[in-house]
């Protein structure tokens, strides 16, 4: 695709597959019609998706110092991040894209191909200190189209009452084959041994891909033997009593409650549930999941990219550029990525991050073998290929089909 900033291009694939992605209906016909320059020339407009953050929020005070740094009025909007995508799509087909877009990093690749999106080429954002695997989420067709404001990822919370009861020393698990000895020993001791989130949406895909990736798997193949020993094991930990069938329905936030409980030895969750995590009201860790033969798994990022969407006056680029690259800042990352519970996409603000709170440590390590969902130039491939995982590890775990047969049903779905 031709990525000059003045072109725009939306295509009907683009819509789509962005309606997969966020699993989102259509806008309805009046939600485009907003007036996003605001007031004037001298007022540049954001959009972002947080809408917990209100006015006095330090989050809405950053965006205003950066405008005034970049001496202009920032007008603000906070979407639900399942709207956002649409929104910014629908804007752009009527010219009043705003001139930064802050989004989650699997919508990226669908709006640059649909070009919605400036490259840095184009905008001169500056990701040289950004780690490349973070930075891979926000790239396609050889371009990069923005700059990551944080990152979160999955790992393994465990409990550290229940593995001792169990006589499990947490040192001992550095593999697949440690991790289900460990998952036995507690069952064996009377207690629950884990609970993950594999539902058929896009969540049950995004828990999944740690155990994919770390088995060797790649998303263009679906039925590799890589791929069906993953979903295999997930299936033998269901038959095996190690996990409880209530994955199948289970969200995050369900599969949370149950180890908020206390009676599971690990739960796979993400840097989002710190907060509550240090309310919890039992001692726990964190470990990175293990890959098949050990080591960390690349598990999927998380996290929204600071991007600048195109505009028919170019002119506007630079003071866009000036706010995200404020946005995005060494100081100002370490506030906003403590606020959102996020780990920084640069190793300087990581290290800061831990030094300040050494419970960081194992995200910071799991975010660095962390790998982009749409990376690989998977682009809008991804959410048809995510669809049909889900289906298959739906179909696997409930009984209806073999892992592998479900693996290459979903393989000749993709294709």
């Amino acid at each position: 695709m031709n990525s000059s900033p003045g072109q725009r291009r939306l295509t009907a694939a683009a819509l789509t597959a962005l309606a997969v992605a966020l699993g989102a209906t259509a806008c309805s016909s009046g939600s485009g019609s907003t007036d996003t320059k605001g007031a004037g020339s001298g007022t540049y407009t954001i959009w972002d998706p947080y809408p917990q953050f209100d006015k006095g929020s330090a989050w809405v005070k950053l965006l205003d110092q950066c405008g005034t740094k970049a001496g202009v009025k920032v007008k603000r909007t906070g979407f639900d991040t399942s709207d956002l995508g649409n929104k910014a799509l629908l804007a752009a087909q009527q010219g009043n894209s705003p001139d930064v877009l802050i989004v989650d990093n699997p919508v990226v690749s669908t709006l640059a191909e649909a070009g919605v999106l400036t490259t840095t080429d184009d905008n001169k954002l500056d990701t040289s200190k950004v780690d490349p695997n973070l930075l891979a989420a926000g790239q396609s067709g050889g371009k990069t189209y923005g700059t990551p404001i944080g990152a979160n990822t999955l790992a393994l919370y465990y409990n550290k009452k229940v593995l001792k009861e169990a006589g499990v020393d947490i040192a001992w698990v550095k593999d697949w084959t440690s991790l289900t000895a460990a998952l036995e020993k507690v069952k064996n001791a009377g207690k629950k041994g884990i609970t993950f989130s594999a539902i058929g949406t896009e969540e049950g895909s995004f828990q999944f891909l740690p155990w994919f990736w770390g088995a060797g798997a790649k998303l263009t193949q679906l039925d590799s033997p890589q791929a069906a020993s993953a979903l295999s094991l997930w299936k033998d930990w269901l038959k095996n009593g190690y996990a409880p069938n209530s994955v199948l329905n289970n969200t995050q936030t369900t599969s949370w409650q149950e180890f908020a409980s206390g009676d599971y030895a690990f739960a796979e969750n993400g840097t989002w549930q710190l907060a509550g995590a240090e309310k919890i009201g039992f001692d726990y860790g964190v470990l990175p999941i293990p890959g098949a033969d050990g080591g960390n798994a690349a598990a999927p990022t998380g996290g929204e990219f600071v991007s600048v969407p195109v505009q028919e006056d170019t002119g506007r680029y630079a003071t866009s550029q000036k706010l995200a690259t404020c946005l995005t800042s060494t100081d100002n990352l370490y506030n906003t990525d403590t606020t959102l519970s996020y780990v920084a996409p640069t190793s300087e603000v990581q290290d800061k991050q831990v030094a300040a709170n050494a419970e960081l440590k194992p995200w910071v390590a799991a975010v660095k073998a962390a790998r982009g969902r749409t990376s690989d130039d998977l682009g809008t491939k991804y959410p048809k290929i995510s669809e049909q995982m889900w289906k298959a590890v739906q179909s696997a775990l409930s009984g209806s089909k073999s892992p592998k047969d479900a693996l290459a049903t979903a393989q000749s779905a993709v294709k």
